[in-house]
């Protein structure tokens, strides 16, 4: 019988590598938006983070998150990504 692989991801703040379902993936659209992706298959640039408010918390305060997609992100994504704890 065949072995499942399960897809791995790294945190952009912790670089940890982590099962994809344990991270929650913050996207930036063509047209400049940026979302928070659920599904985790949304078309766009996407940065995945660890499902950790401490988490979400030094993403704001660092600004890794907004280098890494190359946008300033607004608050209610991190709001949102609060929410989804």
């Amino acid at each position: 019988m065949k072995i499942k692989k399960i897809p791995m991801r790294t945190c952009v703040i912790t670089r940890e590598k982590l099962p994809k379902k344990e991270l929650i993936r913050v996207v930036k659209t063509k047209e400049g938006q940026v979302m928070v992706d659920e599904s985790g298959k949304m078309n766009g640039r996407g940065a995945y983070l660890k499902k950790d408010a401490s988490v979400f918390d030094k993403a704001k305060q660092s600004k890794a998150l907004e280098r890494h997609l190359e946008i300033s992100i607004p608050d209610e994504i991190f709001n949102q990504l609060k929410s989804l704890l």
